[in-house]
């Protein structure tokens, strides 16, 4: 079998930082998604639907394996 090599993501962000502010997670979660093959427009609107504690647990839901969250 041969498969192509995948770099892994590896990244922490500081929710009390400039990146941390709800645009910013979610334009990362959507870029990510799509490096992921994951479904970016249903991750926006899942991290849409509530308020920011629930922004914050649906980005680590979906990307908290590569991704650590700061707060």
């Amino acid at each position: 079998m041969i498969r192509q090599k995948v770099q892994p993501i590896e990244r922490t962000i500081d929710t009390t930082g400039p990146d941390g502010n709800a645009f910013a997670l979610i334009k990362a979660a959507t870029t990510y998604a799509h490096q992921l093959g994951l479904d970016g427009d249903a991750i926006k609107a899942e991290m849409m639907a509530g308020d920011y504690d629930n922004l914050l647990s649906v980005f680590d839901n979906h990307f908290g394996d590569i991704i650590t969250l700061e707060v």
